[in-house]
């Protein structure tokens, strides 16, 4: 039976709107202070340019095909019948494909490695996981293995994010091959989605198109072959909306598709919460009000209870066994409650207040126009279009349309930017974007009957903006990714390995800034007050205040309160123009001392990363953290082990790594220098 229609189709038209307005309007370049969008000139001018282009070129197409002929009526129609007619096979034929896409942009342009802090410490749970175990013993001395994201509480070792996407890794993990996560979860998400389509889009072309445009999106494709957990959590997310789609697409009741739907949407909240509930909200009032109207069907709502009931509880369970409290979740317990969603002193100390949300969420519109189809016409303006020409949506355009609206309020609530790969907050917006973009070609035709050939003009631009997408931004695009982070894509195990070491303690040279970092995590400083800290006070002032709490002994509120002075200059303090490690800041005119200019050279002559390692098996060799005097304490821990240096070979981006020996009486002159000692100012 057809669902009713809306009277009036004010939802799409304020979807619409505000798209309309945060896609379109800088207004994170007009409110003063905060983020920025300093871009916006070059990309409007971009957009300017790319619309002459994309819709230039389709008009002449069009008159041409229009006055010869060439247009094949009915092409779209007959390809989505003969999809539909054999959806299975038309299932496993785009999964293949989009499977085969994305391996190749995870092997190819990610060096199938995880490369984002976020992703590092999901794999670094996942192995816990194939380990056995639900968190790891800490070691003897944490600082030397300690890793952003990663929790070291109460003696035990995990990451902080939820339970789902760690499990979601594992089966990659125990394969050897954890790469795979993205491409087979986003195969997938092809799968369902393509389902779901042929399930709430009456017209064939326009399902088909629809999945099209989602499976081939480059948005859709470079994040599927990242490590990142939103892949997965979309997976869950498409699965739930296709079982809701069965339950509320009959007035029988469906207890299997309810415990599925539910089972569903908690398994994509213990992955992201923030997507599982704006997901969950829409679909548990949806079956509400229909139980309301039928109480015959309030069964549905207790099965897809159940079904949410078992992976929140595991979620719960795992909060418990680590962080000791069911709802306290591992960056909640790391980084303190400024973590979570809402108003409020976000962890790094910067207040986040609903103007500083606004900002995020225009940020985040701003580059879906080029991150989602990375074509010269603004990506957002067939959707917006669409949402216009909507005479009226049907239930299952109101549940996706308020689920998305929602997902947009809880980013606009939350406090980090999180762009990577795009406006990584958005990615499950995918299917309402997918959909609506892929209707609007009907839709101009059915309401401008008397503009013959209208739809075959939007195909047109739609076609030219692909082509120009594949010639020239895509590439640019691909390139940008191949060729950053080029340190975290290394083989960190191959300098051993090619010099046959095995059973050795190699000690992993980071940066100055990053030792200062992680002795204060050793000091129990936490780590807000110590990112704080570090952003806000040069990194000399830091080293000497840190070696003399590490003499003296004190720790956690002690320690914090003799280093909370050192903010006093913080406003003179500015990126440092000495190290090639930009985090680290400076504060003009100040003398650093022999121990300070001896970190600036260690740096200036190579370091790299030790989280990277922690996600990879290391074999019989033990890596940690090299952290100058205090080696002494492994070197203890470690007393037969031969002893070495992994460094890169220069400060220049993609140097090699390089294996050195370990000097034991030049490193115990160097640990004898005072941190205190100052010599002339650096010139």
């Amino acid at each position: 039976m057809p669902q009713a229609r809306q009277r009036l189709p004010l939802l799409p038209w304020a979807c619409a709107t505000v798209m309309a307005v945060l896609g379109f309007l800088p207004l994170v370049e007009w409110i003063p202070g905060g983020h920025g969008a300093e871009w916006f000139g070059i990309v409007s001018s971009q957009w300017v340019a790319g619309s002459l282009i994309g819709l230039g070129v389709p008009l002449v197409a069009f008159i041409i095909a229009r006055r010869t002929g060439l247009w094949r009526a009915g092409l779209a129609h007959r390809l989505g019948a003969a999809a539909a007619a054999h959806p299975v096979r038309t299932a496993l034929i785009a999964a293949l494909i989009g499977f085969t896409g994305y391996t190749a942009i995870a092997l190819t342009i990610f060096s199938g490695r995880p490369l984002h802090i976020d992703e590092i410490a999901q794999v670094i749970q996942a192995r816990i996981f194939a380990e056995g175990q639900i968190t790891r013993p800490a070691a003897p001395y944490p600082g030397f293995f300690s890793a952003q994201h990663v929790v070291e509480a109460n003696g035990r070792v995990f990451g902080q994010f939820p339970i789902g996407g760690p499990l979601m890794l594992l089966p990659g993990v125990l394969l050897g091959a954890p790469w795979l996560t993205g491409p087979l979860f986003a195969a997938g998400s092809i799968v369902l989605f393509w389902l779901l389509m042929r399930a709430v889009e009456p017209r064939p072309s326009t399902a088909l198109g629809a999945a099209v445009v989602f499976a081939a999106a480059p948005f859709t494709a470079f994040m599927a072959g990242s490590h990142m957990n939103h892949v997965a959590a979309l997976t869950w997310l498409l699965a739930a909306m296709w079982c809701l789609q069965r339950v509320t697409g009959s007035e029988l009741r469906a207890p299997a598709a309810a415990v599925c739907c539910g089972f569903a949407l908690g398994m994509a909240a213990s992955i992201r919460p923030v997507e599982g509930a704006a997901f969950a909200l829409p679909a548990a009032v949806w079956l509400l009000v229909r139980g309301v109207r039928r109480p015959a069907l309030l069964g549905d709502v207790v099965a897809a209870g159940a079904g949410v009931a078992v992976p929140a509880a595991a979620m719960l369970a795992f909060n418990a066994l680590t962080t000791g409290d069911p709802l306290l979740f591992g960056y909640e317990l790391l980084w303190g409650s400024g973590h979570r969603l809402g108003f409020h002193e976000a962890p790094w100390g910067v207040a986040h207040t609903p103007v500083r949300g606004l900002e995020i969420v225009n940020l985040m519109f701003l580059r879906l126009q080029t991150y989602l189809f990375e074509s010269p016409v603004p990506s957002l303006l067939p959707v917006i279009a669409a949402l216009l020409l909507a005479p009226a949506v049907r239930g299952f355009d109101r549940y996706l349309l308020w689920s998305s609206a929602l997902l947009v309020g809880g980013y606009f609530a939350y406090w980090h930017d999180g762009f990577f790969l795009g406006p990584r907050f958005a990615y499950a917006l995918m299917p309402a974007l997918a959909l609506w973009t892929a209707r609007l070609p009907h839709l101009v035709r059915d309401r401008f009957p008397r503009l013959e050939g209208a739809d075959r003009f939007v195909v047109l631009a739609y076609a030219t903006s692909v082509i120009v997408a594949l010639m020239a931004t895509v590439p640019i695009r691909a390139g940008q990714y191949s060729s950053g982070l080029t340190a975290m894509r290394l083989d960190y195990m191959a300098p051993a390995g090619q010099r046959g070491v095995r059973d050795a303690l190699i000690l992993v040279r980071e940066s100055w800034g990053s030792q200062v970092m992680v002795r204060m995590w050793a000091l129990g400083v936490p780590r807000s007050a110590a990112e704080s800290l570090y952003r806000r006070v040069d990194t000399c002032l830091l080293e000497r205040a840190v070696s003399s709490l590490e003499r003296t002994g004190l720790t956690g509120e002690a320690a914090l309160g003799a280093l909370t002075p050192l903010l006093r200059d913080s406003a003179r303090v500015v990126v440092t123009d000495r190290s090639p490690d930009t985090s680290e800041r400076m504060l003009p005119g100040l003398p650093y001392g022999a121990v300070c200019q001896k970190r600036i050279a260690e740096d200036l002559a190579g370091y790299t990363f030790l989280p990277p390692i922690l996600a990879r098996d290391p074999g019989g060799n033990v890596y940690a953290r090299d952290l100058h005097a205090r080696d002494t304490l492994l070197l203890q821990l470690y007393p037969d082990r031969e002893v070495f240096i992994l460094r890169a070979s220069s400060s220049h981006v993609g140097a090699p790594l390089e294996l050195y020996p370990f000097a034991a009486d030049s490193a115990r002159m160097d640990w004898a220098m005072p941190s205190s000692e100052a010599v002339e100012p650096w010139r």
